[in-house]
């Protein structure tokens, strides 16, 4: 069971140069679905998602290519908490399989538009600015008690990244 355990395992830290190169593959895809109309890569993209949410870049293709290949050419890692990474993660699943399953399961193409634009926007967000907005919300969501301060202990002050110094101190 333990084995099992470890393979599901989240990694952390987490290699933000390797994660803002996730990112870049996903502002790729994303910009393909909506210039192709291809939605059978929102599929793709979903299920990279939910690889990199059960165990980082592990079972992740964009993951393995990023963390093997890519980021090691990009020069020292720059390391930072896992868990706000993972949760970032699981907002693409979402977005990804709320698109997936209204364009190819309701033709509600217009809808899965929005969503796949909206996605666009924050991996072009975290891969280019290097802004995490579902690392931001991690934060916001413990600020708020929502989620455990044990959760992630260096990330009780995420706002010290994002250069809100008064949030950073409070």
């Amino acid at each position: 069971m333990r084995a099992v355990t470890e393979l599901f395992q989240f990694p952390n830290p987490v290699n933000e140069k390797a994660a803002r190169v996730v990112a870049g593959g996903v502002a790729v895809l994303a910009l393909l679905t909506l210039l192709t109309g291809w939605s059978w890569l929102t599929v793709l993209l979903a299920v990279g998602f939910a690889a990199r949410v059960l165990a980082g870049p592990r079972f992740s293709a964009l993951g393995q290519l990023a963390t093997r290949v890519i980021a090691p050419r990009l020069g020292p890692a720059k390391l930072v908490p896992g868990p706000p990474k993972r949760f970032a993660q699981g907002i693409g699943l979402v977005v990804t399989t709320l698109a997936a399953v209204l364009t190819l399961g309701f033709g509600a193409t217009t809808v899965a538009t929005a969503l796949m634009v909206v996605l666009l926007c924050f991996a072009i967000l975290e891969s280019v600015v290097g802004f995490c907005a579902g690392c931001w919300m991690f934060g916001l969501l413990m600020k708020a008690g929502v989620i455990p301060e044990d959760t992630c202990e260096a990330c009780n002050n995420i706002w010290s990244r994002y250069g809100d110094p008064v949030r950073a101190k409070s």
